[in-house]
């Protein structure tokens, strides 16, 4: 664009900053007030022009500019003529009398702003010391937050170097990305400066100014590591601790590529909006992510966020469209690690809860391709979601099974050196994969990053050969003709004999005979038994769940498979996917509730924890919509499911085993939690005795810390307008709680009130000063199904609130999912799209779209299950069996 013809208007509405000039070095000095819950702050930002140009365009959302000034490389200072602050486009934009030429040069800023209360940018967080509240200041930078806290080019390809320095409250601690090199006290203000960092994107800059005591250690090679906690409190850092520096070490090794600061900190803040955020060299998490009872999630999420240190901070991608390169590649080596440092949990079974979540979002008509494209960047929000982070890892995980652990990893090392303080995209990837492993990796891979969706792949048995048919899976009747290069992994029954093959088209067929011969050891026996399946043969497709698709059997493979599995012939992974295959073609009625109620029957002594959490969740779920569907036989369907779990419970009992594992201890909250929500008297007697022996003395042994939940949530089934005496207690307790997770335990359980009254009182008391806006997650997942309607009409009444009170960050979506989402009426649906027809829906847009989309999902389900003449049968006759 020649000089002459540039405008401000052609700046106005742009997806990125245009390519005039690029930062290389940031000297930023930030002055928080926390009292007044304001800051000012000056950056020198070195910079090159690259083109002749009268305006400098950068960004900045929501700070005032105060001076500015540009010197040339001839040491010439020029001011702006003009300085114009362009919200909506997120933009600053600087106008010069004169162009400015193709040189280096210095930009100069000096501003202020707020220090806001919705967990973006530089915001404000509380926390008590000695029983009065207090202020401290946060960041939280990622995806396009950084501009919120001082100008800057704010896109992950402009990286630059950084030189942060900050005047804080003597008593307090300052962290930043790097070490502090000097401090010097004025009074009763510091100034801490921080050595300068390498070069890095902004979404990864990060301060944090508040009181905390902290706990090192050191890896193998010397990086210091602390786990930064609450005053009082730095022991309950320990478990981090350890993880992030083995964790460290093994990175190391697996990337051939050692970490690059000389220290790493994590800090654990009351207000944060995420788990956990992954800055360079300062991860900040909520405390109840860095504290977590849940050693497996504390890990995994340690891991990721570790992980992240490579993959996004190290090597980044170009633009947001490549999100998936960071989270999907993040959450997928989290697991690999877990996996390496704690084999005994086996974790990659529970890694298909994180597959499962990218199957259901995926087969969404409103999903969207893993490489979406992204035209301002504030819309990245929305992709921060399950197809970028869980789509991403699980077709991450199918295409290391097909290339081999060892070439994957050979490949990921080079692809580390190549592009290590660089930017990438997709295809950069799939190059050095292709070069390393021989295999067109972009061509098989191109369909499941490109474009949305995945297969359901059709498997008949007939005449000594097995048929395939791929089609799209999707929850609405609405079906496209893709076809995608599925890595297909199948097993031969009796035999455990495995054959891995490509499906490139959409038909297939695989002759057998040939596996069943050669492990059998008969030549005619496959002959003779071509017209009936022998009673041991049975075919599993997607071996360990590693493949992103769906498989739907024929009625004759799913009888075996059903007989196999009361055999137990079968691996947790696998009768996971059985189930989880089934109840997805079940909602999207390929697949009758008669078949998977019948599939259900043979799992009632399933003791392996991520295929009873899946058994539970789709009880919960068939419990929810048979209320609607089919309302004459919900008791005998809660009887049912609540026959389904009495053996598992009756092993793990409520009282610890001495020497049992973590995951006897998670599967026990569990069931006793699902049994609780069906009503199980016997469970719901003795959680009240519990619960009463517990306010009795809070440090009773006959309440353990993974009984609490479903002892809490047995207290609010019980809770009625004329009993409110449990209610009251769980308040009480929140109130005077110290620890965070007994207050997430409360929160998660209060709205699950089945009295409409109660769960009203329950949203107001969210909304109030007593929550914080990071908790307010908890009570919306436990909304109780008889409380969906008040919910809604709430959420109508309190619409303009519930905007003030969260802004435009992710809390909103939580209330979009989970006051939406519990519907299953065309009428809800249409009533939920009028009410937002007038409202500003940009930051939210995508999510509304999949909440009223699943909402006709279950409409379309209720329809169907009406029309199966021989549920009731059934249900019945299930209901029966001890």
């Amino acid at each position: 664009m020649e000089v002459e013809e540039q405008r401000i208007e052609q700046f106005k509405g742009q997806p990125r900053l245009p390519k005039f000039a690029v930062p290389k070095r940031y000297e930023l000095t930030l002055k928080p007030d926390l009292s007044s819950c304001t800051f000012s702050g000056t950056v020198r930002i070195e910079l090159s022009i690259l083109q002749s140009t009268k305006f400098l365009v950068l960004n900045a959302l929501e700070l005032v500019v105060n001076q500015v000034s540009f010197t040339n490389s001839h040491n010439q200072k020029l001011v702006p003529s003009d300085v114009v602050l362009e919200g909506e486009d997120e933009m600053l934009i600087l106008v010069f009398d004169e162009a400015l030429r193709v040189e280096d040069g210095v930009l100069w800023i000096s501003f202020s702003g707020v220090l806001n209360e919705h967990m973006t940018g530089f915001y404000k967080g509380t926390y008590m010391d000695g029983g009065v509240k207090k202020n401290m200041a946060v960041t939280q930078f990622e995806a396009v937050d950084a501009r919120r806290c001082f100008p800057c080019w704010d896109e992950p390809a402009l990286k630059a170097t950084f030189k942060i320095t900050m005047e804080v409250p003597s008593e307090l601690t300052a962290l930043s990305n790097m070490p502090v090199i000097h401090e010097e006290l004025n009074g009763q203000i510091k100034t801490v400066s921080f050595e300068e960092s390498p070069i890095m994107s902004t979404y990864v800059v990060a301060v944090v100014i508040g009181s905390f005591d902290y706990i090192e250690d050191s890896t193998a090679d010397g990086i210091k590591v602390r786990a930064y906690c609450p005053v009082g409190e730095s022991d309950k850092g320990r478990f981090a601790l350890n993880v992030a520096v083995k964790s460290l070490d093994l990175f190391k090794k697996y990337f051939s590529m050692p970490y690059t600061l000389p220290k790493l900190d994590m800090v654990a803040v009351p207000d944060f909006s995420a788990g956990a955020m992954e800055n360079y060299g300062l991860i900040v998490y909520r405390e109840t992510a860095m504290f977590l009872d849940d050693m497996h999630s504390t890990a995994i999420n340690k891991q990721r966020a570790i992980a992240h240190q490579w993959f996004g901070n190290l090597v980044t991608m170009e633009w947001w469209t490549h999100l998936w390169l960071n989270e999907g590649f993040a959450t997928w080596v989290s697991y690999l690690a877990t996996d390496s440092l704690f084999p005994e949990w086996e974790i990659w079974t529970q890694f298909l809860d994180v597959t499962a979540g990218g199957l259901r979002m995926d087969a969404l008509e409103s999903s969207h391709p893993i490489e979406v494209e992204i035209h301002h960047a504030r819309s990245v929000l929305e992709v921060f979601d399950s197809i970028s982070y869980e789509k991403g890892s699980a077709v991450i995980r199918m295409l290391m099974d097909y290339l081999g652990y060892n070439m994957f990893q050979k490949s990921l090392s080079s692809y580390m050196k190549n592009y290590a303080w660089k930017n990438t995209k997709t295809e950069d990837l799939w190059s050095i994969l292709s070069e390393e492993s021989g295999v067109q990796v972009n061509t098989l891979m191109d369909t499941w990053t490109k474009k949305k969706g995945y297969p359901v792949i059709s498997v008949k048995y007939k005449d000594c050969n097995l048929e395939f048919e791929q089609s799209q899976f999707v929850y609405s009747d609405m079906h496209s003709d893709d076809c995608w290069i599925v890595p297909m992994t199948m097993s031969l029954g009796s035999c455990n004999k495995r054959k891995n093959f490509l499906l490139e088209t959409k038909h297939g067929k695989l002759d057998v005979s040939g596996l069943y011969h050669s492990c059998d050891g008969n030549s005619s026996s496959f002959e003779r038994n071509q017209e009936k399946l022998s009673e041991k043969f049975w075919v599993k497709l997607n071996i360990g769940q590693t493949g992103f698709y769906r498989v739907k059997y024929d009625h004759n493979l799913t009888t075996q498979l059903r007989k196999a599995i009361e055999d137990n012939c079968l691996s947790a992974s696998d009768r996971f996917g059985i189930l989880d295959d089934t109840y997805a073609l079940c909602e999207a009625c390929q697949v009758s509730l008669s078949s998977l109620l019948s599939l259900m029957n043979v799992y009632r002594k399933e003791l392996d924890y991520t295929v009873l959490s899946r058994l539970i969740e789709i009880c919960s779920s068939v419990e929810k919509i048979s209320s609607d569907a089919l309302p004459s036989l919900l008791n005998d369907m809660k009887q049912f499911f609540i026959g389904l779990l009495l053996f598992s419970a009756e092993k793990l009992g409520w009282e610890p085993i001495q020497g049992e594992n973590h995951m006897s201890a998670m599967m026990r909250e569990r069931v006793l939690m699902a049994l609780v929500n069906l009503g199980h008297s016997r469970t719901i007697d003795e959680a009240m005795k519990r619960f009463q022996a517990y306010l009795d003395d809070r440090n009773t042994p006959l309440l353990p810390v993974d009984c609490r939940r479903a002892v809490f949530r047995a207290v609010m089934r019980n809770t009625n307008t004329s009993n409110r005496n449990g209610f009251e207690a769980l308040l009480t307790m929140y109130k005077e709680a110290q620890a965070v997770q007994e207050k997430d335990q409360v929160l998660r359980c209060l709205a699950s009130c089945p009295e409409p009254d109660i769960v009203l009182e329950v949203l107001n008391f969210m909304l109030s000063d007593e929550v914080r806006g990071q908790d307010i997650m908890y009570v919306l997942l436990g909304i109780s199904l008889e409380g969906r309607e008040t919910a809604w009409r709430w959420l109508k009444e309190n619409w303009d609130l519930i905007l003030a009170k969260c802004g435009a960050d992710m809390t909103l979506h939580y209330f979009i999912r989970n006051v939406v989402t519990p519907f299953s009426s065309h009428e809800m649906a249409d009533e939920v799209e009028a009410f937002f027809a007038s409202r500003e829906t940009t930051s939210f847009a995508m999510n509304l779209k999949q909440s009223i989309e699943q909402v006709r999902i279950k409409a379309r389900w209720v329809e169907s299950i009406k029309q199966e003449e021989s549920i009731k049968e059934l249900v019945r006759g299930l209901a029966c069996i001890g």
